[in-house]
């Protein structure tokens, strides 16, 4: 039988019948399953329609709205296409005219923007070199009426003036020459001609005929040495200017005219020279009383617009026209020429201001060349023109295709709704992977924990034990697995809850005691004291990233040591920034020690892959600490100030190192070393991927290094949350039985010649409340207790244990004789006996008799060390509170639970058979009374008010009725019977119950984080996944019963 879905769904089953035997795809389609008779067929039937469903509902969905879609606008108007691309190419034709428009127009604005600056330029720099050579000319003027009439004798003569005009000639450049004309009335003329030796001249150079007053020049620049004698007077337009000029006290300028010798077009610029000073506000005739003289300079126009266009870029792009238009109608040319090829379509006019307000005078301005052709506004309208067609040839070939293009989108959408669908049917497929998994094996290891409880061979146990110790590990690998695809999917999430980080790690590490003392290797974990007692995080993620970076460790070592360590990063990183500082700065980090053989100063002596966790750096990172702790309490209150706390955590092992080539996809999921690895040791290599994914979800980074053959180092930090001081008290109260407190005070010594083993073994005790000095001997030990309590005296200050490694004691030749010594010591003065203890890995019979009668205690204490292990071998060696400690642990056992559940009515609600055997037989096992259901129907019908039963255990995937839905039922049973309550009308048998609410814990195998949401939101109080242990169990249970004493009986 073969079942496909219309739209190919993935999910089909296809069966071929061989006997009684059916083979079949199972619902992933991905590999081939065997089932018995037609149970296999119908069960992959019923999932393919039930997955058809969910693809059917979304491609129908999409066929609809492709039905809705219909035609589209370019597919209706397909013969409107040629005509659409006529008209375009038409609109691109106008387009590309109205730019070329545009463009030319600008162009010309920007041409005209160009003579306009032009033109302003030249006429602003004319203007303020006229202004400069003005101030120039009158301050002659200033000169000449100073030192010639101010003075007596006059300061200056011709030969003065000759040459003090030429030597300041380049601060005039735009003046010809310079010259003064003194003012001679009628009856002063024939003393002034022969004062001077010559006659008064006219233009023409002709006696002066009679007049009222004469203006001769009697200083003049060798330039215009010319015009000395003459009478600027005898002009008309001269002598206009001259009144004029002594009647204002300004500047006067003549109109355009030939200046005399060069023949070039200027003008005469006329200051008056006064004989005496002026009032503040003269009038005029005051000035032309005071007048006795006049200066003037001769202004090359020609020449002066010459230099100027000379000094400027560009002077040949524009035609220069300088005019006197004081007459408007008649305006004089004082600069330029008429041109026939110039451009006459565009000038500017610039006004000019020489300081004579009388004149008025301007520049015109115009291009030399006509305007030429805008070749750039005709290349971009072809541009613009081209770039159209081809917009409509694409458009026009956009349309001509739409019809393929929409097909593919149709096909695509259809492809979106199926990857919706596989993303949905990966979901249900993970939620049922892992309900069908571990629903058998619930019943597996449930099933054998039962079967151990019975009497049993040792063959039978070993047989059950070892299946139980296989179930659990498939499990293990079931559990990665799913974790993994949750990181993937990016729902899985950390929990916010206080712990005891050091208790986690005394946890893992007797997980794996067993095996590290099988083979003989040193495992040891260290906590920092600056660590915090207490940290807000989840517990039991940290602990699945140590477990598997420490089963790691203990798989591939064989030899040597794993050693766990705990410290604040930002003391780690301090350290190795200065570790760094002192070796670039020549120093060493390296040591070696000779006592026992040792070549590296390690846990064990061997060498690691990281020297920077060698004894060196260690005893620096925790000196830096003890330095620090005088210091504490102002710490603390910075500390507390921030609410998270960084820590680095590493593993460091001797094991067989990673290869090199291999280092790059160690945390690959499912990548190993190599193939070897995976041959000899076996394993996933899901782990170490895992513990990544959950590092960086702390907030934190996880690296290594390794070398082969030496081991590696494994090292995260990650950030944990600080515990408020009210909530830490609290928890301390509530944990203060976690160890006991009647070690305090105690005084110990421990011998051990490798220091970081005997740091390890101190802080241990340091738990405890022990006091403890550290001896690298047994001889040192004797030495350190006769320093610390005088033995002669009897003084208290002596040690009550000595702990010895059993290494140090193996090594030392005359251990025997240290220790008669100690005794007979001890004896000689009638003191109390130091309990000698020793510390091992591992030891044989004959060491145990042989350190029994060296004197050591009856109890060795095994590593790895443990607070709680350490503190019950002491209990057992100093006989303190035995019987207390022993009580707690009853406590922390079965015995609790059962004192939680004993008499307890339990309804368990499961559709499988083994199932419900299971969970009855695991809660009968503590005393509860267990009454079964096979469904939720029947479970409703059970809990029916008024009911006796304490709590509730249900399967969720049932049929007819599951146990989401049983929950909502009975919740809403339970509110209509407690509204009823508050109404005033009780129930039977509900008065002395208070309000109805009976914990309804979910049982099943479905792990996954959403199905723990959904029991929370339809009403169920708590959450067993399956297999569940005691572990689970107890605290599942113990948020709603009490405790209650148990019975001897």
């Amino acid at each position: 039988m073969i079942i496909y879905s219309k739209f190919r769904v993935p999910f089909c089953f296809y069966s071929r019948k061989s006997g009684s035997e059916t083979w079949g795809f199972s619902s992933s389609g991905l590999k081939w399953e065997k089932g018995r008779g037609r149970e296999a067929e119908k069960e992959a039937f019923l999932m393919g329609l039930k997955m058809q469903s969910h693809h059917s509902v979304a491609v129908r969905l999409n066929e609809q709205m492709g039905t809705k879609r219909g035609y589209t606008f370019i597919q209706a108007n397909r013969a409107w296409l040629p005509k659409f691309l006529v008209f375009w190419i038409m609109l691109m034709a106008v387009f590309s005219n109205f730019v070329y428009n545009k463009m030319d127009a600008a162009n010309k604005d920007r041409r005209e923007e160009v003579l306009v600056s032009m033109c302003d330029q030249r006429a602003r720099m004319l203007q303020d070199q006229f202004s400069v050579s003005v101030n120039h000319v009158h301050a002659l003027a200033i000169l000449v009426s100073t030192f010639h009439y101010y003075k007596n004798p006059s300061a200056i003569d011709q030969e003065t003036f000759a040459e003090y005009t030429a030597r300041t000639a380049f601060e005039r450049p735009l003046l010809s020459g310079v010259a003064y004309a003194q003012r001679v009335a009628n009856s002063e003329r024939e003393r002034f001609e022969k004062q001077h030796g010559w006659t008064i001249k006219t233009m023409k150079r002709e006696a002066s005929p009679i007049r009222d007053e004469y203006a001769p020049v009697i200083f003049s620049q060798e330039t215009v040495s010319y015009i000395e004698s003459l009478d600027m007077m005898s002009g008309e337009e001269d002598r206009e200017n001259i009144l004029r000029a002594r009647a204002t006290g300004k500047a006067v300028l003549t109109s355009p005219f030939r200046l005399l010798g060069s023949h070039h077009l200027g003008v005469v610029l006329t200051f008056p020279v006064y004989k005496s000073k002026l009032p503040p506000n003269p009038t005029v005739e005051q000035r032309i009383e005071a007048t006795a003289g006049y200066l003037g300079g001769a202004f090359d126009v020609e020449s002066l617009v010459e230099n100027l266009l000379g000094q400027l870029a560009g002077n040949q792009a524009i035609l220069v026209n300088v005019y006197d238009v004081t007459n408007s109608s008649d305006p004089l040319v004082m600069y330029g020429r008429q041109y026939q090829d110039v451009d006459m379509s565009l000038l500017h006019e610039s006004k000019l201001d020489f300081g004579d307000p009388f004149r008025k005078h301007q520049m015109i301005c115009r291009y030399h060349q006509k305007e030429p052709t805008s070749w750039t506004s005709l290349t971009t309208a072809f541009l613009f023109f081209v770039i159209g067609l081809l917009v409509g040839y694409i458009l026009y070939g956009a349309a001509i295709h739409i019809v393929k293009v929409e097909d593919d989108f149709h096909e695509m959408q259809e492809l979106k709704v199926r990857a919706e669908a596989a993303d949905v049917a990966k979901s249900q497929f993970l939620a049922t992977v892992s309900h069908e998994i571990r629903t058998p094996m619930n019943g597996i290891l449930g099933m054998l924990a039962l079967l151990l409880d019975t009497d049993l061979s040792s063959t039978q146990r070993d047989y059950a034990q070892t299946a139980q110790a296989c179930g659990k590990a498939l499990i293990t690998l079931i559990n990665e697995v799913l974790d993994r695809a949750k990181i993937e999917a990016g729902k899985l999430e950390l929990e916010a809850v206080p712990f005891n980080l050091r208790s986690i790690l005394d946890d893992v590490l007797s997980l794996f005691s067993e095996k590290s003392r099988h083979k003989c290797l040193e495992l040891a974990v260290f906590v920092s004291d600056k660590v915090p007692e207490m940290v807000i995080g989840d517990p039991g993620r940290f602990r699945q990233i140590i477990t598997n970076l420490v089963g790691n460790s203990v798989k591939f070592t064989e030899r040597g040591h794993i050693f766990v360590q705990v410290h604040l990063a930002e003391h780690t990183k301090a350290l190795m920034d200065a570790k760094a500082e002192t070796c670039l700065n020549g120093g060493s980090d390296e040591g070696l020690v000779s006592n026992g053989g040792s070549q590296f100063r390690t846990l064990s002596g061997c060498e690691a892959a990281d020297d920077q966790n060698s004894w060196d750096r260690f005893k620096h990172l925790i000196f830096d600490e003890d330095l620090r702790s005088d210091a504490s309490n102002i710490m603390t209150v910075t500390s507390e100030a921030s609410e998270k706390v960084a820590l680095m955590v590493s593993v460091e092992d001797t094991g067989i190192g990673i290869p090199l080539r291999a280092q790059g996809r160690v945390f690959t999921p499912f990548m190993q070393a190599d193939s070897s690895t995976s041959r000899n040791y076996g394993g996933t290599g899901i782990g170490l991927s895992i513990s990544k994914c959950l590092v960086e979800l702390m907030g934190g980074q996880i690296k290594f290094i390794s070398r082969p053959q030496i081991g590696s180092t494994f090292s995260f930090t990650a950030d944990f949350g600080r515990c408020k001081k009210n909530a830490l008290s609290d928890l301390k109260k509530s944990n203060s039985d976690d160890l006991p407190i009647g070690f305090r005070g105690l005084k110990a010594i421990v011998v051990d010649g490798r220091p970081v083993r005997a740091t390890v073994t101190k802080y241990h005790l340091k738990r405890l409340g022990i006091l403890v000095e550290v001896a690298n001997s047994i001889k040192k030990a004797v030495a350190i207790t006769g320093k610390n309590g005088s033995l002669t005296s009897g003084s208290g200050n002596q040690p009550d244990m000595i702990l010895v490694e059993k290494d140090s004691w193996i090594s030392e030749e005359d251990a025997d004789l240290n220790l008669r010594l100690l005794d007979w010591k001890q004896n000689r003065h009638t003191l109390k006996l130091p309990k000698m203890i020793l510390l091992a890995t591992n030891i044989s019979s004959a060491e145990f008799d042989k350190a029994k009668a060296a004197g050591f205690a009856d109890t060795v204490i095994m590593k790895p060390l443990r607070a709680s292990m350490v503190a019950a071998c002491l209990q057992q060696v100093l006989g303190l509170g035995k019987k207390r400690q022993q009580g707690k642990d009853m406590l922390n056992g079965s015995a609790f639970l059962q004192s939680l559940l004993c008499g307890k009515k339990i309804l368990v609600v499961d559709d499988n058979k083994v199932n419900r055997r299971v969970a009855a037989g695991a809660l009968k096992k503590f005393g509860a009374d267990v009454e079964c259901a096979e469904s939720g129907k029947a479970a409703l019908q059970l809990l029916q008010l008024p009911h006796n039963f304490d709590a509730c255990f249900m399967d969720i995937q049932m049929p007819e009725m599951d146990g989401f839905e049983a929950t909502r039922r009975i919740r809403l049973l339970e509110s209509k019977a407690n509204e009823q309550m508050n109404g005033g009308c009780t129930p039977e048998g509900a008065a002395t119950k208070g309000e109805w609410h009976v914990p309804i814990l979910a049982m099943t195998a479905d792990v996954i984080h959403a199905t723990y949401d959904k029991c929370l939101k339809c009403g169920m109080d708590g959450y067993v996944s399956k297999p569940f242990e005691e572990e689970n169990l107890y605290q599942a249970v113990a948020k709603f019963f009490k405790s209650k004493p148990i019975s001897e009986s």
